[in-house]
C-alpha cells in the first residue's frame, strides 16, 4: 500500500513539474525586461498598449455574445430532447462532438466559401457580418462544452415534474424555460460560460483568417516581434484561463446533485 502511494505521489510530482516549470520559467523571464532587477515593466508595457486594450475588449465582447447565443441555442434544445425526444439524445451528443473532430481551419474555410462577397449571403462583405460569422464559429467551437455542462445540469433535476407543475399553473413554454428550467440549471450554464470565455479569448485560427481584431492574433503578432512582452502576455492568458477554471470549481459547489447522489 505504501509503495503504491509512493508511486502515485511520484507520478503526480513529475506531472506537476512538467506543467509548472515552463510557466515559472516564462513568468521569471517576463520580469527580466531590466537586466539588473525583476520588474513588471513588460506587464505595464502590454497593458498600456492600445492594441492590447482594443483586441482584449473585442474578444471579451465576442465571448459575451457567444455565451448569450450559445445559451439561447443549447438550453431549449437540450431541454426539449430530454423531455420529448430522449431517443434523439445520442444523435445530439454525436453532433455536438463534431467540433472536436473537425479542425477550426476547415470550418472557417467553409464559412469563407459559403459567405464570401459573391455568395447569396455575403457576410464577409461587412465588418458586422464578419463579426456575426466569427461569433457563430465560436458557438460551434464551444458547443461540446456548453452542451455537456447544460445536459449535466438537466440530469440533476426532474425536468418532467417541473414542467408538469408549471403547466398546471398555466405557464407557457417560454415561461417554463425562463422561470423554471433556466434558474435550476444556472450553475451548469455558468460552468459552460466560463469554458466558452476561455476558448474565445485565446482562439487564433478563425479570428486570423476572418481578419478580425481579436486577442489571439494580437498575441501571435506580439510574439513575433518582441521578447519580454510575449512572456508577460502568456502569463496573463494563463491567469485568465485558470481564473475561469477556478470559477467553474467554485460555482459547481452550488450545483444540485443528481438523484441518488449523496451530499
Amino acid at each position: 500500500m505504501k509503495i503504491n502511494r509512493f508511486w502515485s505521489w511520484l507520478f503526480f510530482g513529475v506531472g506537476a513539474l512538467y506543467f509548472v516549470l515552463p510557466l515559472v520559467s516564462t513568468a521569471e523571464f517576463s520580469l527580466k525586461m531590466r537586466r539588473s532587477a525583476y520588474t513588471l515593466d513588460a506587464y505595464w508595457t502590454v497593458l498600456a498598449d492600445p492594441r492590447f486594450q482594443q483586441t482584449f475588449t473585442y474578444s471579451v465582447l465576442m465571448a459575451l455574445a457567444t455565451i448569450a447565443f450559445g445559451v439561447l441555442l443549447v438550453v431549449p434544445t437540450a431541454y426539449w430532447v430530454r423531455l420529448k425526444l430522449p431517443r434523439w439524445r445520442p444523435v445530439l451528443e454525436f453532433i455536438t462532438l463534431l467540433p472536436l473532430i473537425i479542425p477550426p481551419i476547415v470550418i472557417v474555410f467553409g464559412y469563407i466559401r459559403l459567405y464570401n462577397t459573391s455568395s447569396w449571403l455575403p457576410l464577409t462583405g461587412s465588418a458586422m457580418g464578419t463579426n456575426l460569422l466569427l461569433m457563430f464559429g465560436y458557438v460551434i467551437l464551444s458547443l461540446p462544452y456548453m452542451y455537456r455542462a447544460i445536459d449535466t445540469g438537466l440530469r440533476a433535476i426532474d425536468v418532467a415534474t417541473l414542467t408538469e407543475a408549471a403547466q398546471s399553473l398555466g405557464a407557457g413554454w417560454v415561461t417554463i424555460l425562463a422561470r423554471v428550467i433556466l434558474p435550476n440549471v444556472a450553475v451548469a450554464v455558468l460552468s459552460g460560460a466560463f469554458i466558452t470565455f476561455a476558448i474565445v479569448i485565446g482562439e487564433f485560427v478563425m479570428a486570423a483568417l476572418l481578419n478580425r481584431p481579436s486577442f489571439g492574433p494580437y498575441m501571435q503578432l506580439l510574439g513575433a516581434n518582441r521578447a519580454y512582452e510575449p512572456a508577460a502576455l502568456a502569463v496573463i492568458a494563463f491567469a485568465i484561463t485558470w481564473g475561469c477554471m477556478a470559477l467553474i470549481q467554485f460555482v459547481s459547489k452550488f450545483a444540485p446533485k443528481a438523484p441518488g447522489v449523496q451530499h
